[in-house]
């Protein structure tokens, strides 16, 4: 029986914990936004509206990082304690490059690393069950 390429995505609207679900172990990287808390302090002190331009730009750039990521994937599960998770299932909903993809979201609280990586091996030794 194959299982298939899982991967779990802790995220928030700045980091994304990328847990890629192995045999014996999970596999982490981070992905950042790059529109740091310093960035929209600049961008306020210029006009509200030029911050909320450069916030959505730079807002769809971490997505599509993201995105990038899911491509390789049979079964993604997005959480975190942040609407985040919910903006990037939308645009993935919208995309039919991830129409053969399952992309589960779920809410979750600020956890430790070791915590997130429990909640993904929790969440699909449950699905094959």
């Amino acid at each position: 029986m194959t299982t298939g390429k899982k991967l779990g995505i802790w995220m928030d609207h700045s980091n994304a914990h990328m847990m890629e679900l192995l045999a014996d172990s999970v596999a982490t990287s981070t992905i950042e936004s790059t529109f740091t808390h310093e960035s929209k302090e600049h961008s306020l002190s210029e006009s509200e509206n030029l911050m909320h331009n450069k916030e959505q730009h730079e807002q769809s750039s971490y997505y599509k990082k993201i995105g990038e990521v899911i491509k390789g994937y049979e079964e993604v599960l997005l959480f975190g304690p942040t609407t985040a998770k919910n903006e990037l299932a939308n645009l993935l909903k919208a995309d039919h490059h991830f129409d053969k993809i399952k992309i589960a979201v779920k809410q979750a609280d600020k956890m430790s690393y070791t915590a997130q990586q429990l909640f993904v091996k929790e969440y699909f030794l449950k699905s094959l069950a």
